[in-house]
């Protein structure tokens, strides 16, 4: 490829906002040149990879603005502590079969299974399959709902948890709600409802729900929202965090 040929197509690839392309060119024309491609086959290379450097870029962008704890995956979690645990029902759910049909996802169990790290690990593969996340403790999502209610933006606020393809609620059930409090949390379910996926983690079985949300009937019409269709996974091991703490310690007492 010539110089003025090549300057020439960078020229029009930053105009075309392919800023990747354009610095990159010489080093696709030595591939394709040492591959001995064809024209149609230097450019799908071009296209595939300025297509891969926009996923990534976009993929990263969604985890800035998803307010994850952390971008832990599935390969990251450690089902062998969790034998009760079926793995296969969780890789089902990494499938995204229930975020295409705006269905919901519920993991149950006590504190220290590692239910949030399953909620983040679904929502990390959800915005790379170029989905929009957002993540945020039931608590947290009460208290701005409650300040942006009093300041006359709620409408505004809720937007926050309506807006994105994937909320994760964490921790439902960890502090009982009031009722006017409950009936927020009634509006982002509702609203959301065949709309858009929920993922929550819960220490609280369903039949104990009444108490977290302070009225049976309004726990029921969430639960009647939420349910109608969700996959709901229970898990009744041990805890990480103290099973790395009993370690420790074991580890402190030979040492001693």
């Amino acid at each position: 490829m010539s110089q003025l040929v090549s300057n020439r197509i960078r020229t029009m690839a930053v105009k075309l906002g392919l800023p990747h392309l354009a610095e990159s060119l010489n080093q696709y024309a030595k591939r394709a040149d040492e591959a001995k491609m064809g024209y149609l086959d230097f450019l799908d290379l071009l296209l595939a990879e300025e297509l891969a450097v926009r996923d990534d870029r976009r993929f990263r962008q969604g985890l800035r603005l998803s307010k994850l704890p952390h971008h832990k995956t599935l390969d990251d979690y450690d089902f062998s502590f969790q034998p009760e645990l079926d793995p296969r029902k969780v890789k089902d759910l990494a499938t995204l079969s229930f975020v295409e049909a705006k269905a919901n996802a519920a993991l149950l169990g006590p504190p220290g299974v590692g239910k949030t790290h399953l909620a983040v690990a679904l929502a990390v593969a959800a915005c790379r399959a170029g989905y929009s996340i957002y993540f945020t403790s039931l608590d947290d999502m009460v208290r701005h709902l409650k300040a942006a209610e009093a300041a006359g933006r709620l409408t505004s606020k809720l937007r926050t948890y309506l807006r994105p393809s994937v909320l994760v609620v964490d921790e439902v059930g960890y502090q009982p709600l009031e009722r006017a409090e409950a009936n927020l949390v009634f509006q982002v379910i509702s609203k959301r409802y065949e709309k858009g996926s929920i993922i929550l983690t819960s220490n609280k079985t369903f039949s104990e729900w009444g108490q977290v949300f302070g009225d049976e009937v309004l726990a029921t019409a969430i639960l009647d929202r939420l349910l109608h269709h969700c996959d709901v996974i229970s898990i009744n091991g041990n805890s990480y965090r103290l099973k790395n703490r009993l370690q420790a310690i074991d580890r402190e007492t030979d040492v001693a």
